[in-house]
């Protein structure tokens, strides 16, 4: 992980296989459940949504309905 004492929300675009900082920050915000995923951690998100999920689980949660 990045260390960095900014502590700021990025803005990202999702791609289909990767994305694109529009914003620099640290980290974006799990869609569910608000936690914060550092970007180098970043392995879920939804193209259509333009969300990040923190894991396999919330992103099966937040897709599912």
């Amino acid at each position: 992980m990045l260390m960095s004492n900014s502590d700021r929300a990025a803005r990202l675009h999702y791609l289909a296989n990767s994305f694109r900082v529009l914003t620099r920050g640290d980290y974006v915000p799990c869609a569910v459940s608000g936690e914060h995923i550092p970007l180098d951690e970043l392995r879920y998100w939804s193209v259509a949504q333009q969300q990040a999920y923190a894991t396999a689980q919330h992103a099966t949660r937040a897709m599912a309905g």
